[in-house]
């Protein structure tokens, strides 16, 4: 039996892959060949890569859909594949219209949008539901490490993606896209049937929880089960000030690089490969023993404070003109940005329960979607603005640095306010499904 659980938990992590492949596919090689190769404007680029985003709310009600309405029985496989299959259409049709444009029009614009739409559906639909199949699958310390483990598989796919894709696509080809974009759909799917099919636990207590989250209709549920909760709002915020003070400097360092220390080209692209070096290691060696030894919340806040650590540090540097430190605290900074991450997602899969994973796990997603917005519009807004006042770079990105370091330290704050057993999804999981389990 231990056998066979390490397979299906092995298996399980061939969606992570597939996940990650898509955003390679997407987010690196399409956004290249728009803006570089068909010399479409960066801003409707931009728009198209940002209806994913804009429309990530929807995980909430798909969430609810998952948790209260099975398909053949099943709460979670079919929502996965399903979305797996949207996302390979997505990315089929926006390799389409990459292939086939040859310059801005309402009809591109219209395509464009439509696309990405339903990229954005199937991404949403099926990471949504696959990190709930999780938090039903996994319990206590293994759920919050299994959770870490997935994102490293995502991570794994991203770079791997990348490394085939950019080999098949050396030089562009409207042909040769097309055939590659097929070609992962195709792979996405059989990595997500693979994945997901088998895996979905079947008892009392699932039965009970289904039946739980579709008594209450979905505004019910939100206003009283999300809206209403302190803890929820809480947690929430505290995704969002997190992903900013992490991330809005994500496209800004190796301007910084350039601008304030003097580096060459090939000096800023090698950052990211510090970094995320960083978040590798340190996701995995969370996943491995950090958060069995630290707790998850002490891991959050031990990534949070080194992260605080690192900004104030990038200023220093700044004004010393450092680049061999400047290096190292790129890399620390991936190291506190996995610990904070690793230990963020172990906190959002606690406050899951198994009646309302999927919904709870929408909510989770959109605040991170909205972090990620607002941190990069953030970052980009203070750099400009104080580089326009003051006419001072060194200036512009200190002041960047200043505010991510305020942003984790209100996070760190919230932490401390946060209490799972206190949740209203908490206390409905504890009176409904005890009835359940104890029949």
């Amino acid at each position: 039996m231990k056998i066979v659980r390490y397979l299906n938990n092995t298996r399980l992590a061939l969606f992570s892959i597939a996940y990650g492949l898509s955003g390679a596919l997407i987010g690196g090689t399409l956004n290249r060949i728009m803006i570089a190769d068909l010399g479409l404007p960066a801003s409707l680029v931009a728009f198209f890569f940002a209806v994913p985003l804009l429309i990530s709310p929807v995980r909430v009600w798909l969430g609810y859909r998952s948790d209260g309405f099975p398909i053949s029985g099943k709460r979670r496989e079919p929502y996965i594949v399903l979305g797996a299959i949207g996302i390979g259409l997505g990315i089929i049709a926006a390799s389409n219209v990459a292939a086939t444009a040859t310059k801005a029009s309402a009809l591109l614009v219209l395509s464009g949008i439509l696309s990405f739409l339903l990229y954005g559906l199937g991404r949403n639909l099926a990471h949504n539901t696959y990190q709930a199949l999780i938090s039903d699958r996994y319990t206590g310390t293994y759920r919050t490490r299994a959770v870490t483990f997935y994102e490293v598989a995502t991570l794994l796919g991203s770079v791997m993606g990348a490394g085939f894709i950019g080999k098949a696509l050396e030089t562009f080809e409207p042909a040769k896209l097309m055939s590659v974009s097929m070609g992962v759909a195709v792979v996405i799917l059989v990595l997500a049937v693979i994945a997901a099919i088998g895996q979905e636990p079947r008892d009392q207590v699932v039965q009970a929880a289904s039946e739980q989250a579709r008594k209450m209709p979905f505004p019910k549920v939100l206003r009283e089960v999300v809206l209403a909760d302190p803890q929820v709002r809480t947690l929430f915020t505290l995704v969002i000030f997190t992903f900013i003070g992490t991330l809005a400097q994500d496209s800004l360092l190796e301007p910084y690089g350039g601008l304030v220390l003097g580096m060459s080209v090939g000096e800023t692209t090698r950052l990211t490969m510090y970094w995320g070096l960083g978040v590798l290691a340190s996701m995995l060696l969370s996943g491995l023993f950090l958060i069995k030894w630290l707790g998850h919340m002490n891991l959050m806040r031990t990534g949070i404070i080194a992260s605080i650590l690192v900004f104030v540090g990038l200023i220093a540097t700044g004004l010393m003109e450092n680049v061999n430190v400047f290096k190292s605290l790129v890399f620390v900074m991936g190291l506190g940005t996995g610990l904070a991450g690793a230990g963020m997602l172990s906190s959002i899969i606690s406050f899951t329960t198994p009646i309302r994973a999927g919904m709870l796990m929408g909510v989770w997603g959109v605040a991170n979607m909205l972090g990620h917005a607002v941190g990069n519009l953030m970052g980009g807004a203070i750099v400009d603005g104080v580089r326009l006042a003051t006419g001072n770079a060194f200036s512009a990105y200190a002041s960047l640095f200043a505010m991510e370091a305020v942003m984790l330290g209100i996070a760190l704050y919230l932490s401390t306010k946060l209490d799972l057993k206190s949740t209203r999804a908490y206390v409905e999981e504890t009176e409904v499904l005890a009835a359940a389990a104890a029949d």
